[in-house]
Order: C-alpha cells, then sequence, then structure tokens
C-alpha cells in the first residue's frame, strides 16, 4: 500500500528525530510526549492525544514495539502490527511525530528526546510514569490526562469475543 509522503514522513527513527529535535530547539518548539501500545485506536486514545496536543508545540508519540506489547500484553497481542499502529497515529492531524521503542517501558526514548511535558491517562499515578521522575527533575512537566470510562482496547476486543 501507498500513504502520503506527508504520513509517512512523520515516522521516525530515534536517530533522525534526534535531528528534528535540534531544528525545534532554535524556534523554541516545546515537545510533548505520550506513549502507549494503541492496538485499536479508541475514542480514548484521541482524547489523550488531543489533550496532549494542546500542551506544547510537537506532540511525539512513542509507539510500542510488537515485541513490546507482547511482552505486556500477553501473546495474543498486539491485534495490529508496528507498522500499521504508528501509520494510524500519523495519519492523525494531532500528532507531529510517531516513533517506534522495543523496550518494555520508554524510559530510554524518553531520556533521549527530553520532552519539556510528559503525559499518560488518568489512570496513572506520576510515581508509576516511567520517565516522569526524569523530565520533572530537568524542569518539565507531568501531566495526566482524565481516561473516559469504558473505552480500552481490552474492553474492545473482550466486546468483540462476546459477539
Amino acid at each position: 500500500m501507498r500513504y502520503p509522503l506527508l504520513i509517512r514522513n512523520k515516522i521516525f527513527t530515534l536517530q533522525d528525530l534526534q535531528k528534528q529535535i535540534l531544528r525545534w530547539q532554535l524556534f523554541d518548539k516545546k515537545l510533548v510526549f505520550t506513549n502507549g501500545c494503541f492496538d485499536i485506536l479508541h475514542q480514548g486514545h484521541l482524547e489523550v492525544l488531543s489533550q496532549a496536543a494542546t500542551l506544547g508545540d510537537i506532540l511525539i508519540v512513542g509507539v510500542n514495539s510488537d515485541r513490546s506489547v507482547t511482552a505486556l500484553k500477553g501473546p495474543h497481542r498486539p491485534v495490529n502490527n508496528e507498522a500499521f499502529r504508528s501509520l494510524m497515529l500519523a495519519s492523525l492531524t494531532i500528532v507531529d511525530v510517531a516513533i517506534i521503542f522495543d523496550e518494555d517501558t520508554p524510559l530510554e526514548l524518553i531520556k533521549a528526546i527530553k520532552p519539556g511535558v510528559l503525559v499518560k491517562g488518568g489512570d496513572y499515578k506520576i510515581d508509576q510514569i516511567a520517565g516522569a521522575r526524569e523530565v520533572l527533575e530537568y524542569g518539565g512537566e507531568v501531566k495526566l490526562v482524565p481516561l473516559i470510562n469504558g473505552y480500552s482496547t481490552t474492553a474492545l476486543i473482550n466486546k468483540i469475543q462476546r459477539l
């Protein structure tokens, strides 16, 4: 399948993202980072992403690799592969960058990016968020976005299995 260059160019490697971050820093752009599996994109994801996008100039979304999703969620996940999940996120106008990471947490990615704002859904507490301590130590912010009840990939999968 061919996708517009505009979408494909929003999917970065870490090396390319680090070069782009240097360009954004020249213009004092505020970087916002969030992450997740984004296995089946749903309203809850869109709420977190849209609120995160309002907190700065550039929204960077870390996407768990297939290997890390399986490690976190079990052998029947992910439903969609990492290439499609990152492409789906890059297709959203509110997302500036999608980047796949292979670790179980995005800690190393967060350390490399040094976002001004780290965002997660309200099902977390700040001390449970990978990278929160590091972001706060260098003067960044950690924000929690309230969840919309009833929206989760697991809930969607369970609903489909009951049909």
